[in-house]
């Protein structure tokens, strides 16, 4: 059993559906008032409960979060809940180490890798990427089926004119032919795709701080959901640029 020493993690909000509400319950072992992860008093592993990804590291719903904290969080909690420190405890608890270690790994996985993070946050908040999703990309690889995707209306032109670019070039490859105007048009496409690529990163950067803005002052959910839409918006746009640059890269052999 892990030894008696307070943690830095209080209650957690536990997911019940579409609300949530604090653990409340005491300890399973002493009765005393449970923290997190493991009892204040005795120390020992609390059973796993579901919650979302920022409670779980005891961080605040907000996007840009600290990421030092974060690794910090991580590796304490993977010390204490390894299941090697559980080798001789009761099956039950064994059980719960395992069950938290799994969501520690999903909870830091997700929560360091920026996009993952906003994307994971938009979801918590209702939002359904649809064929953005993991979920569509994966139906549609074992359906043998081309994903749908929706193109920005602003692209709509520019996107059907690379798309026939793209076409030539991969006929010209096909007949053996050279075309040395359309590869400088497509390296320079790919240099301006690349580029807008990277700006979007830096506009979801002020998305966040937009977003820790309306959660700090507890805004509505009408001022909530402008920003997420905002989000939403810019994270699909990235998408389907990241992707034309793929195809670009697949026709000039990068």
């Amino acid at each position: 059993m892990a030894e008696a020493k307070q943690n830095t993690y209080s209650a957690i909000p536990v997911l019940n559906g579409d609300s949530a509400g604090r653990t409340t319950v005491g300890c399973w072992s002493c009765g005393d008032m449970r923290a997190a992860h493991f009892c204040n008093n005795c120390g020992s592993v609390q059973p796993a409960v579901p919650t979302d990804y920022f409670s779980f590291f005891g961080l605040p719903k907000k996007l840009n979060i600290d990421l030092g904290q974060l690794e910090r969080g991580f590796y304490e909690l993977s010390r204490k809940l390894h299941p090697d420190r559980y080798a001789q405890a009761a099956s039950q608890e064994q059980q719960w180490s395992l069950e938290k270690t799994s969501q520690l790994n999903d909870a830091y996985r997700t929560l360091k890798d920026p996009i993952a993070r906003t994307e994971y946050l938009l979801r918590t908040e209702g939002v359904n990427f649809g064929e953005q999703s993991k979920s569509a990309t994966e139906e549609a690889r074992t359906s043998g089926k081309q994903k749908q995707q929706a193109i920005p209306p602003d692209m709509l032109e520019e996107v059907f004119e690379l798309n026939m670019q793209l076409e030539e070039a991969r006929m010209n490859k096909k007949m053996g032919e050279e075309d040395a105007d359309l590869a400088k048009q497509l390296e320079q496409t790919r240099a301006d795709l690349v580029g807008r690529y990277k700006a979007l990163d830096q506009e979801l950067k002020k998305d966040w701080d937009e977003w820790d803005a309306v959660v700090a002052e507890g805004a509505s959910d009408a001022k909530r959901g402008a920003v997420t839409a905002k989000m939403v918006d810019l994270l699909n746009r990235r998408t389907y640029i990241r992707n034309l640059v793929r195809d670009v890269n697949d026709v000039l052999g990068y």
